[in-house]
């Protein structure tokens, strides 16, 4: 990415790189530094992404010229690559294998956040910790396997963050799955004991509420 150097921009810990219902017109991807994607859901703002160096954000401002849909800050010193439909359209026609490599990752993250807002708008906590667990189920190839045991590495502040609430909460939550052998803790590892049956478990409580 060294032929894109000219659009890198540093951001400090704690800045606001957009908010959420703004004009955007540009799209960034990470060279270094954490970036925390958030969205408010009622009241309250809930983080529902953590990305890392090589992920983008912030794409929807291109493909849809839509005012932001999240809002981003940053979680450490940040270095971003920037940029904006002039800047978007050079790379589609000067470089067609990182104009390809740019919209796969663009395809992907798009997925991936319909995906997760999908997530937030379970009214039941249970059922929206659960659907954390079929989310990362349906981007792993053990979803083809008979075997109905899942295993993520995972930590519960991972789930926390998908599923918009505190650590706590999702804390206290996967410890009642564990007690009900849904599902078992080791290290920095969630396994779900039956997949099948949590799957289950989250329509049952959807239908409830």
């Amino acid at each position: 990415m060294s032929t894109f150097e000219r659009f890198a921009k540093q951001y400090p810990q704690g800045t606001m790189i957009f908010s959420e219902y703004e004009p955007g017109n540009t799209f960034y991807l990470i060279q270094s530094g954490r970036v925390r994607i958030s969205k408010i859901v009622g009241e309250f703002e809930k983080a529902i992404d953590i990305l890392k160096p090589g992920e983008l954000f912030g794409e929807m401002a291109i493909l849809e010229a839509a005012p932001r849909s999240a809002s981003a800050i940053a979680l450490d010193d940040c270095v971003l690559l920037e940029f904006n439909k002039e800047n978007f359209e050079l790379i589609m026609s000067s470089n067609p294998q990182i104009a390809l490599t740019l919209l796969r990752t663009l395809v992907k993250r798009i997925r991936d956040q319909r995906r997760r807002f999908r997530i937030l708008k379970i009214k039941d906590i249970h059922a929206r910790i659960g659907d954390v667990f079929m989310m990362l189920n349906e981007g792993s190839a053990a979803r083809f396997s008979e075997d109905e045991r899942r295993e993520f590495s995972i930590t519960t502040n991972d789930v926390a963050h998908w599923a918009g609430v505190s650590p706590e909460k999702a804390r206290l939550i996967i410890n009642q799955f564990v007690k009900q052998n849904k599902m078992a803790i080791f290290g920095n590892k969630i396994v779900v004991t039956n997949i099948h049956d949590l799957e289950r478990f989250i329509s049952t409580r959807q239908r409830e509420t």
